[in-house]
């Protein structure tokens, strides 16, 4: 009997005591010749995979035991390389020791000690080659082509030979795959594996960001096939089975250009207080577990929204249309009541599943309108009461919140508009109303109220946590805001209200849209996961993700592990496999979240560098954003792009780099650009193959006088 790879590991590493041979360890395990053959090849895979190591002489031994660390690399854009320990220690690898390796490769390293104790690495073998494509500038030259990848974290250009190149143009944007690496002194080959088009096309912007973080714009055959017929599930037994909220004034409030509504909202005044109603979409109806369309929705993990484009995790028949809430349509909905007093306290709830009848579709501009002027435009008039009702309940929700600690993060969303043709018709920041904090508010009630009914029935969850900050990235966010004359101590029992208290101190500075944002940076990251830490940023014990199953993944995980609690446990066969339920969905949604969010960070970018490369020579007001040795970063006002100024480009003074402080300062003059700093800033150039805007800076009149003496007195 051939004994678990587990086992056979954990001999090597404790039992054995040192490396063995594959006989010595057959022998050893008591392998019988039968099953020898099998033995070997599953030592075989251990070894390609670098679980085990196959040493001199035949040997295998054990990575950790040996030094070794086996990972995925991750090389910087100045070619050092990380890789983490089993017990989480960075281990920095030098650009002359990554051998061939390229960033997101399983590779195994040899560790040793730097001059001040910390981890060094070697790679020693290149394991397994990242799947991921890699996006270019094709270059065509008489004897040889190659592309220069736009991920800086590759430091090296791929040849193409000529029959793999597809015909490529010279300058146009494609994908490689690295087809064969064996030499560090020589560069990686390739193969073309499709034209994305010249860089100056329609949509080949965009298109190279979709290829460069791997988001998958077409659906399968097979997803589109079941997507098909996901429409009779849709029966009228069906609809007779569930609650019937037809005759409720229920209503979506979603962007102007929205069509996947998923959420929809009622309110009523009671004797005791209000009755919430947050109806979202039943998509795990629509869905099946282990179909097609369930594994398509997992590997996306979510919906993207690029500029004038969404990547949906749902087909369109579904997302657009059967799951949607389109106003005067019977929809199906998971459906949480909330029954609240006149102080915002939950008083009771209700988790069911129904069939409603949206009155009218409102976008967020039309909700404002009617909170501002008080009128009703076409569609609101039916829904106008309700929505007064509404704003009473989001204001008293939203009081509560704030008393109890919740950060509200009031950062600038970029707003592209695009015409038909992929040009930018508008460019700006968003303006976060009192409709979107509405609707914010009500998700997050009914997000809340998910979460403590699973926790109080003692069964296992997919919750949405964010943990409390580190207490080192604390202390750095504390000295710079120092800088700035603002006083924010920190200790390791923090609590959210002390965060609320600074972000209320700050409101209305100049600087305050920065120090949102550097808070904001100094905490960790929400993530999906079982155990349950809490929500810090909101000040919530309990939090889940309930309210966006069109677009978000663990939200058709959450709709169904409700479904299998109707009697308050889960089925004995689900509880079996629930561990590994939850924690392959929450890593594996967490992840897809963050490039998601990358790649919507990069397309937005993208434009915005496209509409300033239209605009040189003119001026703009900013902020600064971040100071470095060679210059700071201005962020423009109502437009939001960032770009550089160089100390190369500033001529009245020579600057020095305090970065205690975080500025730069004048030698002569004394003249200090610091962090928060308001300027005026003209646009000198634009680089759109690496996405940077160069500024320079335009000194006011008096400052001119002054930087003309000091030129003076240098001389």
């Amino acid at each position: 009997m051939i004994p678990n790879e587990q086992f056979v590991i954990d001999y090597l590493a404790y039992k054995a005591g040192r490396p063995l041979k594959v006989r010595e360890l057959a022998k050893a395990l008591d392998i019988s010749e039968r099953d020898y053959s099998g033995f070997r090849a599953m030592v075989r895979r251990l070894t390609e995979s670098g679980r085990l190591v196959l040493l001199k002489r035949n040997r295998l031994g054990v990575p950790a035991a040996l030094n070794l660390v086996i990972g995925n690399i991750s090389i910087s854009k100045g070619g050092y390389g990380t890789i983490t320990t089993d017990v989480g220690e960075p281990v920095v690898i030098l650009p002359d020791d990554t051998l061939t390796a390229l960033d997101g490769d399983k590779v195994m390293v040899r560790v040793g000690t730097g001059p001040e104790d910390e981890l060094s690495g070697k790679v020693i073998k290149v394991i397994e080659r990242s799947a991921r494509d890699i996006v270019g500038t094709f270059r065509a030259k008489k004897n040889f082509n190659y592309v220069v990848p736009d991920n800086r974290k590759i430091h090296r250009d791929i040849y193409i030979p000529n029959q793999f190149s597809r015909k490529a143009r010279d300058g146009e944007k494609v994908v490689v795959r690295v087809s064969e690496w064996e030499d560090y002194l020589t560069n990686p080959e390739g193969e073309v594996t499709e034209r994305l088009g010249m860089p100056h096309e329609p949509g080949v912007d965009l298109l190279t960001v979709i290829r460069n973080y791997q988001l998958a714009d077409k659906f399968r055959p097979e997803v589109m096939a079941e997507a098909v017929v996901a429409e009779k599930l849709f029966s009228q037994e069906e609809i007779g089975r569930r609650r019937d909220f037809t005759g409720e004034v229920i209503y979506t409030i979603d962007p102007e250009d929205a069509k996947d509504h998923d959420d929809a909202i009622t309110v009523q005044k009671t004797a005791r207080g209000f009755r919430l109603g947050v109806f979202i979409a039943d998509v795990s109806h629509f869905v099946p577990e282990g179909s097609e369309l369930d594994k398509e929705a997992f590997r996306r993990g979510n919906s993207v929204y690029l500029p004038g484009a969404v990547i949906p995790m749902l087909p369109e028949k579904l997302s657009n249309d059967l799951c949607s809430l389109k106003p005067n349509r019977k929809r199906l909905v998971y459906v949480t009541i909330i029954e609240f007093d006149d102080a915002g306290k939950v008083l009771g709830y209700e988790i069911v599943e129904g069939v409603i009848n949206s009155r009218a579709k409102l976008s967020y501009e039309e909700v404002q309108d009617y909170f501002d002027k008080g009128q009703s435009p076409n569609g609101l008039g039916k829904v106008a009461e309700n929505l007064s009702m509404a704003r009473r309940l989001a204001a008293i929700l939203t009081k509560k919140r704030m008393s109890e600690g919740s950060l509200d993060f009031d950062l600038p969303e970029a707003k592209i508009i695009l015409n038909s043709r992929g040009e930018i018709v508008e460019i700006g920041n968003r303006v976060r109303m009192e409709s979107h904090r509405l609707v914010e508010e009500f998700m997050l009630a009914a997000n809340r109220v998910v979460a403590l009914h699973v926790f109080r029935l003692g069964q296992k969850f997919l919750y949405r946590v964010h943990d409390k900050p580190d207490l080192e990235k604390l202390e750095a966010f504390s000295y710079l805001v120092s800088t700035l004359g603002y006083n924010f101590p920190v200790s390791d029992h923090m609590k959210p209200i002390q965060f609320a208290h600074f972000l209320d101190k700050i409101k209305g500075k100049p600087e305050e849209e920065l120090l949102n944002e550097l808070m904001l940076r100094s905490m960790k990251k929400a993530v999906y996961q079982a155990q349950n830490i809490g929500h810090f940023g909101l000040a919530f014990s309990h939090y889940t993700h309930f309210t966006s199953p069109i677009r978000r993944y663990p939200d058709l995980i959450v709709h169904r592990l409700l479904k299998k609690l109707k009697s308050g446990r889960y089925p004995e066969k689900l509880y079996k496999r629930i561990d590994s339920i939850l924690t392959n969905v929450g890593r594996h949604c967490s992840e897809t979240e963050r490039n998601a969010e990358a790649a919507e960070r990069e397309a937005i970018k993208v434009k915005q560098v496209v509409y300033m490369a239209d605009r040189i020579g003119q001026e703009y007001s900013g902020v600064i954003s971040g100071i470095l040795n060679f210059g700071f970063f201005v962020r423009l006002a109502d437009i939001g792009a960032e770009g550089m100024v160089r100390l190369s480009t500033l001529d009245d003074d020579y600057y020095k780099f305090d970065p205690k402080h975080f500025r730069l300062v004048g030698s002569a003059t004394g003249k200090i650009f610091r962090l928060g700093d308001t300027v005026r800033v003209g646009v000198m150039s634009v680089d759109k193959s690496r996405n940077e805007i160069n500024l320079y800076l335009i000194q006011p009149e008096g400052d001119k006088k002054k930087s003309r003496k000091g030129r003076r007195y240098r001389r």
